[in-house]
């Protein structure tokens, strides 16, 4: 878990970031329908739940690209994390609250799932915000509204405008042109990433759903 610190004037994107964190502050929302309609049918072939493997999907991603693990730390200094875990909400549905687990991020689909399931099984059922405690710094939240279809999702996160690594969030999953469609929303922030870097990880989602095969042969 190291966290590699950007030297400012070594950086091509400097003048980007300086723009859109002191001039313009500025984040911004992308929502797309993600085909999920062969991975999901394997995933109920297999007995194998559709959240976190769409959570390991996500982490992947992520983990590919710096302009997505790039933050400040805890002392204020810029930088990025060699690799980023998930955090992720569950509801709770007696009470209708939530709370929010993290999971340990290993690129084994097979590794991460059984982690998922240990947590979920130690925590699932724990009822406070933060259920399972000495949360990592090196993690990134995702959450779930499945209970509506969205077109677009947009957080307001009002932390003076300096939390830089991505918020995703997914809506109901629904059939169109004999096509299973999952909304994603992510927010990001423009200071790190551009249009550019979030189409290529919704391309990347996408691709990686249509080869579900390559990561799903270990379960």
């Amino acid at each position: 878990m190291n966290f590699n610190h950007i030297v400012m004037d070594n950086w091509s994107r400097k003048p980007y970031f300086e723009h859109y964190l002191n001039n313009v502050r500025c984040t911004y929302s992308m929502t797309s329908n993600i085909d999920i309609t062969r991975l999901l049918s394997e995933l109920k072939n297999k007995g194998i739940k559709l959240y976190p493997a769409l959570i390991h999907m996500i982490t992947t991603v992520v983990n590919r690209h710096s302009e997505f693990r790039t933050c400040f730390d805890s002392e204020g200094r810029l930088g990025h994390w060699d690799s980023l875990s998930p955090s992720f909400t569950i509801f709770h549905d007696d009470d209708k609250t939530f709370s929010s687990i993290w999971t340990l991020y290993g690129e084994e689909f097979g590794d991460f799932y059984s982690r998922y399931l240990a947590d979920m099984k130690m925590y699932g059922s724990v009822k406070q915000f933060a259920a399972k405690a000495n949360e990592p710094p090196n993690t990134f939240p995702i959450s779930s509204i499945p209970w509506v279809s969205f077109t677009g999702f947009s957080l307001n996160v009002y932390n003076e405008g300096t939390f830089l690594l991505p918020i995703f969030t997914m809506g109901k999953y629904f059939q169109h042109d004999k096509k299973i469609l999952l909304p994603l929303s992510g927010q990001f922030h423009h200071a790190v990433c551009d249009g550019y870097h979030a189409s290529m990880l919704y391309n990347e989602l996408q691709l990686r759903a249509d080869t579900y095969k390559d990561w799903l042969h270990n379960n």
